[in-house]
């Protein structure tokens, strides 16, 4: 493996040696000059013999000097990738003198460097292939991270974020996610062996990167399909498309109390239309006339899950897996583990069920779960591998693209999102995720603009869509100057407050817009109307006591700016309890 220090040791020694060798002739040069110059005081002249030395000395020195010049200016270096990025604390401060490390399996190689001054380090001359990156510092550490470079001049940017690693469950989250957490392989090839509280959280970026992919997280989620149909056909033989209408199940039922088809069918009816009281009546009653029904079963359990009786479902899907197998079981039964709050038992469901029936829910359901609990690197590994194997999915797309912004590598989870629309042109939800993401980025995306302006285009009348366009244009470091593309922005947000009269970012950002061109009682306005729209936004305040400022009210500036401080500290207490009631997956190498 090509290392930049391996590469530049040679030159480095070379280099030192003519340093060294420069500075001695200077020093003997000037050493002699001072004592001709006493002997011409003192009336001594017999200094021929030095003056020869000396002009030999020079000679020397000029066919020397320039290529040490040249060796120190140019360094030569072979081409090859890069990688580069900055390592931060936890209030995403940069770290000076953190260790970097870096290593490859194939061809096997590692390297260390140490973080400057502004937190930033950089590893150059890098052949193609997959890459760990991690960094520490005083008990500190980061998660590792998988880099791929994929040609000579590829440039990959990662933020590591460190974390604490003193107590038990942390030291353990810094080892299993360390540099040999997961070994690169043609299938997912982990465990997750325990989860601990978000004191060991292992995010990358500033703060607000990582609030963001905390809630696009949760939000990829809910892109799992909305009904609670299952594919699984029960003993009887119908399936969850049966069209037999209530009144003629109910006469059937009348006539027949005793029958267990009877009594299922018009069970399975209520439970497709959520009637989940009536639907466990008769199938509690068809499960007494045939207990054996593994159909009738499964859906009791859905219909107790329905009902909000979590223990009860779970307790009928273990009975189930008792007898048999099968996907759909193991992933009703993560699902239901999750809900109570066993996560650890949760995610080992959906990768059984993944074992069991590698489909595109199930790579899904299982990537979800890691993505949820901050593995990171192994929901990455799990969607790559869905994504490969279904490569029109488009939510596959927009997971994978969550995730790698989870891991920092924003480029590569904005061409993904973008590549989710595209597949599906008309779902809103790759739109939203990549306009998100945009917004919380420390760099502009450059895929996500011109998608952000066909959303707005296919769906003008959407007051998310004018909005995220807008913040897109605003970001655009080509257009900042723009006096052009800062009216068609306004133009959006404007739009944007006319639709949804909630849209409380739209207004804040207009009164930002205000207050850079000194209009501040028009920014007034905007500030105090995207307060209205949302009393917590506390930024609003914030900027809202600076325009006070700005026009001599004080008093009122003051107010605004300890509302501020008030709403901050209470938002921080609560994404502290929400982050601990998310636990955070321990993953080992099995």
């Amino acid at each position: 493996m090509s290392f930049n220090s391996a590469v530049g040791s040679d030159h480095s020694e070379i280099r030192k040696m003519e340093k060294t060798c420069y500075h001695s002739f200077i020093s003997y040069i000037a050493y002699f000059s001072m004592v001709d110059y006493y002997n011409l005081r003192s009336g001594k002249t017999n200094t021929d013999k030095r003056v020869r030395m000396l002009s030999v000395m020079v000679a020397l020195m000029s066919l020397m000097l320039p290529e040490a010049i040249a060796q120190q200016a140019s360094p030569k270096f072979p081409p090859g990738a890069t990688i580069q990025g900055t390592v931060l604390s936890f209030n995403g401060q940069p770290v000076s003198e953190a260790i970097v490390s870096l290593e490859k399996k194939d061809p096997p190689g590692a390297m260390k460097t140490k973080t400057d001054a502004a937190g930033t380090f950089l590893f150059s001359s890098l052949s193609t292939g997959n890459y760990r990156l991690s960094a520490g510092k005083s008990g500190l550490r980061s998660g590792t991270v998988t880099v791929i470079t994929s040609s000579g001049n590829d440039t990959k940017r990662v933020d590591l974020l460190l974390q604490e690693a003193g107590s038990a469950s942390a030291s353990e989250t810094s080892h299993t996610l360390g540099t040999q957490a997961m070994e690169f392989a043609d299938q997912p090839n982990f465990t997750v062996a325990g989860v601990t509280d978000w004191t060991a959280v292992g995010g990358h970026g500033s703060d607000s990167v990582l609030r963001t992919s905390e809630t696009l997280a949760s939000e990829t989620r809910r892109l799992k399909p909305q009904s609670k149909e299952h594919d699984i056909t029960s003993a009887s033989g119908d399936t969850v498309e049966e069209k037999e209408s209530e009144s003629s199940l109910r006469t059937r039922l009348v006539n027949a109390p005793d029958s267990f088809d009877a009594n299922h069918r018009l069970g399975k009816l209520y439970l497709r239309t959520g009637q989940f009281s009536e639907a466990i009546q008769l199938l509690e009653s068809a499960y007494r006339i045939d207990p054996a029904n593994d159909g009738n079963q499964y859906d009791l359990a859905l219909a107790y899950e329905g009902n909000g009786d979590l223990t009860e479902a779970q307790r009928r899907i273990r009975e189930l897996l008792t007898n048999r197998q099968s996907a759909d079981l193991h992933r009703l039964a993560g699902e239901l583990d999750e809900k109570l709050g066993d996560s650890l038992s949760a995610v080992h469901e959906y990768e059984q069920a993944v074992k069991l029936d590698p489909s595109e829910q199930n790579y899904f359901e299982w990537g979800s779960e890691l993505l949820l609990h901050r593995a990171v690197w192994q929901a990455q590994e799990v969607f790559h591998k869905g994504a490969d194997a279904y490569p029109k999915s488009a939510r596959m797309q927009i997971a994978l693209g969550t995730a790698l912004f989870a891991g920092a590598l924003y480029d590569e989870a904005a061409l993904h999102l973008c590549n989710a629309s595209d597949l599906d042109p008309a779902d809103p939800n790759p739109y939203i995720f990549m306009g998100k993401i945009q917004i919380a980025a420390p760099n502009y995306l450059a895929c996500v603009e011109p998608k952000l302006a066909r959303f707005v285009q296919q769906q003008p009348e959407r007051s998310i869509a004018n909005y995220l366009y807008a913040m897109s244009i605003l970001k655009n470091p080509e257009q900042m100057q723009n006096q052009q593309a800062l009216q068609r922005a306004e133009v959006l947000l404007t739009k944007a407050v006319t639709i949804d009269s909630k849209c409380s970012e739209a207004y804040l950002q207009l009164g930002i817009i205000s207050a850079s061109q000194r209009y501040f009682e028009r920014a007034i306005d905007f500030y105090t109307k995207a307060i209205e729209a949302d009393s917590q936004l506390a930024d609003a305040h914030y900027r809202l006591g600076v325009a006070y400022d700005r026009i001599g009210q004080p008093a009122k500036a003051k107010q605004e700016f300890h509302l501020h401080d008030q709403i901050k500290q209470q938002q921080a207490e609560a994404i502290e309890r929400q982050r601990r009631e998310v636990k955070q997956f321990l993953v080992v190498q099995p």
